[in-house]
């Protein structure tokens, strides 16, 4: 007996062996790892197209919230032209109503000189025929000679009269 070449009777029942557990696999074992590498292969395949599903849901709302901020960013900078020409109106108007006050304060102190005026002309005139009034007394006491002496002491009271006003009205 050799070592090299075995025995036919052990060759015999090792190739029957193998036959009956190759059988055994072909028939329970091969179909069963064969289903798993094809579920795995499924699985596989499933998992690629939900991974490209995300991937295009994710562009599209990357590309929705790009258009979010375009249309924030477009909404900000007319919020802010808005505010900035409602500030320059209020501030527009805000001046013309001080300018307004301003110029009915201004015919307000137009009309109350005026009403001052009208007064000190009134006290004037009284003053003036208050004068007149007393020189007409010293005419009528003074024994005048002739009508020269008369109109010289007229026309002197009527200066010192004036005399009298330009120094007070100053």
């Amino acid at each position: 007996m050799s070592l090299l070449t075995p025995d036919l009777g052990l060759l015999f029942w090792m190739l029957l062996s193998f036959l009956l557990v190759f059988g055994a696999l072909a028939k329970f074992g091969f179909p069963i790892i064969t289903g798993m590498v094809d579920k795995r292969r499924a699985h596989i395949s499933e998992a690629l197209l939900e991974a490209d599903k995300a991937r295009l849901k994710l562009e599209s709302v990357e590309e929705d919230a790009r258009r979010m901020m375009d249309e924030a960013t477009r909404r900000s900078q007319e919020l802010t032209a808005t505010a900035v020409e409602e500030s320059n109106r209020i501030v527009e108007s805000a001046r013309q109503r001080a300018d307004e006050e301003v110029a009915q304060r201004m015919e307000a102190a137009r009309n109350q000189i005026e009403i001052e005026k009208e007064r000190a002309l009134g006290e004037l005139r009284t003053t003036v025929a208050l004068l007149s009034v007393e020189v007409a007394e010293k005419v009528v006491r003074t024994s005048l000679a002739d009508d020269k002496a008369a109109l010289g002491l007229v026309e002197r009271f009527v200066d010192e009269a004036e005399g009298e006003m330009g120094h007070s009205g100053k």
